[in-house]
């Protein structure tokens, strides 16, 4: 039972991502809103990128949620360590 960080790293990013949206829409804006911006709706583009990242870290925390975990310990590297380590520990290195 881990929680994937992905998951709601990409579910905040959602939440943050929708609030520009509502504010657009709650305010009547004029196309002379834009002309500070070269007439680009700042906004929009940077609701659409966190839309597609909140998404891109869900799917991605969802496919490596069935992972498997190994312990260090367990891995052949790890012992091959070990193995090193006591030896050294026994010839007074």
């Amino acid at each position: 039972m881990g929680l994937d960080i992905r998951i709601p790293m990409g579910a905040m990013f959602a939440v943050i991502g929708s609030l520009p949206a509502v504010y657009d829409l709650a305010a009547a804006r004029s196309a002379r809103t834009y002309e500070q911006s070269l007439s680009i709706n700042a906004n929009l583009w940077w609701r659409a990128f966190m839309l597609v990242f909140s998404l891109a870290m869900h799917y991605l925390g969802r496919r490596g949620g069935d992972a498997t975990v190994h312990l260090a310990e367990e891995s052949p590297e790890e012992r091959a360590m070990e193995v090193r380590e006591h030896h050294a520990e026994l010839e007074g290195y």
